[in-house]
């Protein structure tokens, strides 16, 4: 899997589910400060990975994960 198929994928989710602006959907965008995700939002962030790309997240591994492209290189990491 490509990380170009892995952005396109997240963020078609990220702005359709919550309604972000696509201009604010960036690599580095902080994942609470800028796109104001919260805590129960990552719920349906983790469904949406295990959906499109097989594979469950566990919570301990989403400690690092503060920007998109954290998010974008943590499914990598897992999907090979």
């Amino acid at each position: 899997m490509k990380k170009e198929d892995v952005i396109v994928k997240v963020n078609e989710f990220l702005t359709d589910e919550f309604e972000l602006e696509a201009d604010r959907v960036v690599p580095d965008a902080n994942l609470r400060d800028d796109l104001e995700i919260e805590s129960l939002d990552f719920v349906d962030i983790a469904v949406e990975i295990e959906k499109e790309f097989g594979f469950k997240i566990k919570g301990e591994d989403m400690i690092g994960v503060k920007t998109l492209d954290d998010l974008y290189n943590y499914i990598l990491s897992k999907a090979s």
